[in-house]
């Protein structure tokens, strides 16, 4: 696959070099993460934040490796730290590139040395280890190696004052144990020196720029040191919740091999060329986790912070799983999700990677019904679906009688809701940011997918289908009388009763409507759906996604920067999102009758991600933009929706590549 490579002039300063960062994930929801020049500016950098097995969580154990190297001139430092008022160390000025093909690989030049350093993490396993390639032209020089290591939830701040560490030396470096109960192990293949030392007040810009606590300390338990002369040399320096002890430098080169080849072999059973397709095949693997908690697959939403969420592994499932040929995997979570449904609904999240699931959602479970017509379509397994298929009449019974959180369906065959249940959910203290109760135009759009798509399975199943029928042509009968807003030549937002039980609609342009228009099953005629493209490409398109409200709206907010209070303002009321323009080329190539031009136009689109791959997150697609040019990316780094439905909508409404 093809990677990303900056060279010095992307990285000869702190400002320029803190705006990228890079993420790789070990298959269990942990990571390694930082800036291209390492300079750490979250609190969810670090180079091990694991996922410890029995622990709901992430935890962040090994916070950097701090290189320097000494000659007889001078000491040369390339570690990069923030302090209140000052950056120091600068290892950055010594920088020269920093490439991810498949690795986060960075390249110094000291004096008459080059030192090349790759991090890779072994799958399955809570384990980063760090590999160092030297070329050097000094008779003497001396390496050595310190690392800064925590004990904390990765969402935190940790002080001196509050944790410790112990530590027991072992053939290879040491192993610690923190006050606050976890051990890890620090292995290498250099001279391992207990030397406690506790570094104060580091301090991380983008935590300090969303007015969270930006300052804590890490401790560093001593250094790995090795000598050097002319010639080149290899060291490793490693780091795991397990046992290390005992690695050596050849074991770590067949790790990194086999986890190269891994990489490699998600490209090829995708049957993919197209160099763009892959590079999103590439971005999709961070997200396809197994639990440590429920030793089952399922997916990442984002990162750095999110878990796994009903919705978003529903609307994703297509494009992470289906498109890559994932098919063994697409059914486990499938069925994952399907074991927790309870009266109708599957979880909206399974909060902290561990506990007990949150329901709180209205259209998880007919994006679920989605994704399994979805899976079907790509794999014909009749023996899965026939399994599933109590799930799908769960959902369906439960919606029409009725069931948690206010979701149930009216006399007129719609469904409504109670408050911030749909995408759409920002809420900060008792403010509901965008209220959404009633009935939401996208939620009868996928009930009415959801019914057909019952009705089509059913049949092939030989199921009573008639019900769902009854309850589509329902639906039918009342959607566009409700929804349809002939001032706007759109749909209404949302329909809902004020205090006094006055019917209200809001006419708010927002994309929810596009669903109307892209899904499998729709209702209204040509000219209204494409009525709905039009107003949506000109309120709401922008290159990197659809804006979530339109720019003439008085609550629109054109930036998603600053604290928490301001940016769940501008969440849902005029922020770009990236996945919604999966919705948006389906819906744009099916009004304009699959032409050729709508083709190349989608084409084009889409593509002007390529360069979106190298802005914020290397090698992915970031949660949301601004709705303002020049639309800076914000939110998480990386979003598993972002990339899945960019290339779902790549693969299969351009290329072609469809079942």
């Amino acid at each position: 696959m093809s990677g990303f490579r900056f060279g010095a002039d992307f990285l000869s300063t702190y400002d320029e070099g803190i705006k990228k960062e890079w993420i790789i994930g070990n298959g269990l929801g942990g990571f390694a993460s930082s800036t291209v020049i390492n300079a750490r500016t979250r609190t969810y950098h670090g180079l091990l934040v694991a996922a410890p097995e029995n622990y709901p969580g992430r935890y962040l154990i090994l916070s950097s490796l701090d290189e320097e190297i000494s000659t007889d001139e001078e000491t040369y430092k390339l570690a990069t730290h923030r302090y209140p008022g000052t950056i120091s160390p600068t290892g950055f000025n010594y920088l020269s590139e920093f490439s991810q093909n498949p690795f986060p690989t960075w390249v110094y030049h000291v004096n008459d040395l080059t030192l090349k350093k790759t991090v890779f993490m072994v799958r399955n396993s809570n384990t980063t280890c760090v590999l160092y390639d030297i070329e050097s032209k000094k008779e003497e020089a001396l390496l050595r190696i310190f690392p800064l290591v925590s004990s904390r939830d990765f969402n935190l701040t940790a002080r001196a004052a509050y944790l410790s560490f112990t530590q027991e030396a072992t053939p290879g470096g040491a192993e610690l144990a923190s006050s606050n109960g976890f051990t890890f192990s620090l292995s290498s293949d250099l001279q391992y020196h207990p030397d406690p030392t506790w570094y104060y007040n580091l301090e991380y810009d983008t935590e300090k720029e969303r007015g969270l606590n930006s300052e804590e300390d890490n401790f560093s338990p001593g250094y790995f040191e090795g000598k050097l002369g002319l010639g080149n040399f290899r060291f490793f320096v490693a780091a795991s919740t397990e046992n290390i002890s005992s690695l050596n430098l050849k074991q770590i080169d067949k790790l990194r091999t086999r986890e190269a080849n891994r990489q490699n072999l998600l490209a090829l059973d995708s049957k993919l060329i197209d160099p763009f397709a892959l590079k999103l095949i590439r971005a999709t693997d961070t997200f396809v986790v197994r639990s440590h908690i429920s030793g089952e697959d399922t997916i990442i939403a984002g990162y750095h912070w999110y878990s796994d969420w009903g919705r978003d592994t529903m609307i994703t499932l297509p494009g992470l799983l289906l498109v890559p040929y994932r098919f063994e995997e697409a059914r486990t979570v499938l069925d994952y999700f399907a074991r927790y449904c309870r009266r109708g609904l599957i979880p909206n999240t399974f909060p902290a990677f561990g506990g007990e699931p949150i329901y709180n959602t209205v259209d998880a479970s007919l994006w679920f019904i989605h994704a399994l017509s979805r899976y079907f379509a790509y794999t014909n397994d009749f023996l899965f679906l026939s399994d599933i298929w109590d799930t799908v009449v769960n959902i369906i019974d439960h919606y029409f009688t009725g069931t948690d959180f206010g979701i149930g369906m009216d006399p007129d065959y719609l469904i409504h809701q109670g408050p911030q249940l749909t995408w759409m959910d920002a809420k900060v203290g008792e403010w509901a940011v965008t209220p959404r109760a009633g009935k939401a135009c996208e939620i009868n759009a996928l009930w009415y997918n959801a019914l057909k798509t019952a009705s089509y399975l059913g049949t092939l199943l030989g199921e009573e289908i008639s019900p769902y029928e009854t309850l589509a042509s329902g639906v039918v009968s009342s959607f566009e009388n409700t929804f349809w807003n002939p001032e706007t030549n759109c749909l209404f937002d949302l329909v809902y009763k004020d205090e006094t039980g006055n019917e209200i609609k809001d006419p708010a342009i927002r994309p929810n409507q596009i669903f109307a228009v892209s899904l499998p099953y729709t209702m209204l005629s040509p000219e209204k759906e494409k009525a709905i493209v039009d107003r949506v490409e000109k309120d709401l398109l922008t290159p990197f996604g659809l804006r979530s409200l339109s720019r003439d709206h008085s609550l629109y907010k054109g930036q998603y920067h600053g604290d928490a209070l301001t940016r769940d303002a501008a969440y849902h009321n005029g922020t770009v999102w990236p996945w919604l323009l999966g919705a948006y080329v389906k819906a744009y190539r099916k009004i304009n009758n699959y032409s050729e031009d709508s083709l190349e136009n989608m084409r084009t689109l889409l593509e002007g991600f390529d360069m979106q791959l190298e802005i914020a997150g290397i090698g992915s697609i970031s949660e949301v933009f601004d709705g303002d040019y020049p639309h800076s990316p914000g939110g998480c780094i990386a979003q598993a929706w972002s990339v899945a439905e960019i290339l779902r909508a790549y693969v299969e409404d351009v290329l072609g590549i469809k079942p």
